[in-house]
């Protein structure tokens, strides 16, 4: 129901991108990425605008995951209802900051969001209850990690039952450890390994929202980081190069 969260509990590494929804969605999700990030927070699209862009999605390999603009219920409500499997939060820094944000991604008795039918592609159930379980149980649940705050509170805000992957921002903490945007300063890596290192000891995937200048995926694989996303044109543009190359 869910592949994502699948992957990070066998600890595998989940790969996406972040595309605009005038982008070419249905091939994205069955390009093998595992999932397609939407933002809201940082862009100028409407969560409910995002409805005919994750229904496009519908039946494909990658997992559907929104990033809403801030931690409050309508908003996840809105993107759960249009067919995401995961949620981002931006900008969570205390432990119940997080415990909201997983109450507003689950159905009672879990959580407190509202019903509005069946909604998403979660599978086939033979009663209302039946499925609000599946979703509760699948439904992929990541706060990020922005701030001097956050990573003050790491430890209580891992320990909040629910939490899935715990998500770096990557520009926002190096700005407020103060070294903006220097991704090789060791500061910046001590922050970084802190993190893995609490969400080892949590089983909490760690994640980067992208992977930022200077820092390969390898390396953030090898510190233990799970997910994370990565440009696709350049991708895209290779594989339609190596295809006229072929012909020609």
């Amino acid at each position: 129901m869910n592949a994502v969260k699948d992957m990070l509990r066998a600890g595998q590494t989940a790969v996406g991108t972040s595309p605009s929804p005038d982008q070419e969605i249905g091939f994205l999700a069955d390009s093998g990425l595992d999932f397609l990030l939407f933002d809201t927070q940082h862009s100028p699209v409407d969560i409910k605008a995002l409805g005919p862009s994750l229904a496009s999605m519908r039946r494909r390999k990658a997992t559907p995951i929104v990033r809403v603009g801030e931690n409050v219920a309508d908003q996840v409500c809105y993107a759960l209802d249009i067919g995401a499997k995961g949620i981002i939060v931006p900008m969570v820094n205390t432990a119940e900051e997080a415990a909201r944000m997983v109450s507003y991604c689950k159905y009672p008795f879990d959580g407190v969001r509202s019903s509005a039918g069946m909604r998403g592609e979660w599978g086939e159930f033979s009663n209302y209850r039946e499925y609000m379980d599946a979703v509760n149980e699948q439904v992929l649940v990541i706060p990020m990690v922005e701030t001097v705050e956050a990573m003050d509170n790491l430890a209580d805000i891992l320990a909040v039952p629910g939490i899935d992957v715990l998500l770096i921002g990557p520009s926002d903490l190096s700005i407020n450890l103060g070294v903006p945007l220097d991704y090789t300063n060791p500061k910046y890596h001590e922050a970084l390994d802190k993190v893995c290192a609490a969400c080892k000891k949590a089983n909490v995937a760690p994640g980067m929202f992208f992977v930022p200048p200077g820092i390969s995926p390898a390396e953030l694989i090898e510190k233990g980081f799970q997910f994370f996303t990565l440009p696709w044109q350049g991708w895209a543009a290779e594989g339609i190069k190596a295809g006229i190359g072929g012909i020609k």
